[in-house]
């Protein structure tokens, strides 16, 4: 099988791994529940290629999230629930739905009649899923397929679970917010902080493990809460913080080796003090 710029060859290479007699014995073993982590893994690999104005590993890391998709695309297909060529009439059917102000009619293309239509067309796409759900088969009515998890009914209902921590955080605050559970300025966010923080503090002190995990997840919670009111990322400065510290780390290693020593063999004084020197050289 030789390579290819049409995407139905990688649709190919993925049904001969999934063969199970002469396909490859990792992937012929993969569900959706094994392979779901790889999926979220790669759409960071993407983000972080972006951020760091990489262009050659962005196509590299594109290229590993397209296979993502006919990755999961090919174990639905197995299931007999969609294949990749359904995944595709679905998108394209959707944009071309949403956007009728550039692919509809003269009529559809007027910018009065782009008002309100968006709302309107993403109602009617909610009323086909809920039918379409209906009337299909879920991933666990098939064979290998697992029982649901536990998903709340209500409005924070629509946001997904498997969002990273600080974002699963922020949207749901964010909806809370959109019905007016929210407070309307700063000032008792951050006594809510100092609360949450002397909490830990007191878990801490007792030695007491479970209400140190909940009450550190009630001070993030609540630092999250902070930066969306301030209309601060707290996902990206959370990412700027760490690359800070990185750069700073690797200054410390630089320190160490042009002193003939490794970070083992360096003090915490030596290594405090190369991290300032770091710090210093950044401000000025």
């Amino acid at each position: 099988m030789t390579p290819s710029q049409n995407v139905q060859r990688l649709v190919e290479i993925m049904a001969r791994l999934r063969d199970p007699e002469t396909g490859c014995p990792w992937d012929v073993e993969q569900t959706f529940e094994t392979i779901a982590p790889y999926t979220i893994e790669e759409a960071y690999e993407v983000a972080d290629a972006i951020e760091r104005r990489d262009a050659v590993n962005l196509r590299e890391e594109l290229g590993d999230l397209l296979l993502q998709v006919v990755y999961h695309a090919r174990l639905a297909e197995e299931r007999g629930l969609f294949g990749f060529d359904d995944v595709v009439e679905g998108i394209t059917t959707k944009m071309i739905r949403r956007h009728p102000h550039v692919f509809g009619d003269a009529e559809a293309r007027s910018a009065g009649s782009a008002k309100g239509q968006w709302e309107r067309i993403k109602a009617q796409d909610k009323a086909e899923r809920a039918e379409l759900r209906r009337v299909s088969p879920g991933l666990s009515d098939v064979p290998g397929g697992q029982a649901p998890a536990s998903v709340p009914d209500g409005l924070l209902a629509t946001v997904p679970a498997s969002f990273p921590a600080l974002t699963l955080a922020l949207k749901v605050q964010a909806k809370a917010a959109g019905v007016g559970f929210d407070w309307a300025e700063p000032a008792p966010i951050l006594a809510k902080i100092r609360e949450e923080t002397q909490e830990f503090v007191d878990a801490a002190e007792q030695g007491d493990r479970d209400a140190m995990e909940d009450e550190l997840g009630d001070l993030l919670f609540s630092v999250v809460n902070l930066a969306r009111v301030h209309e601060v990322d707290a996902e990206k400065a959370l990412r700027r913080c760490v690359t800070k510290f990185r750069r700073r780390f690797g200054a410390i290693e630089a320190d160490c080796a042009s002193r003939g020593k490794s970070l083992e063999e360096s003090s915490l004084d030596e290594m405090e003090a190369a991290w300032v020197a770091a710090k210093s050289a950044e401000r000025r």
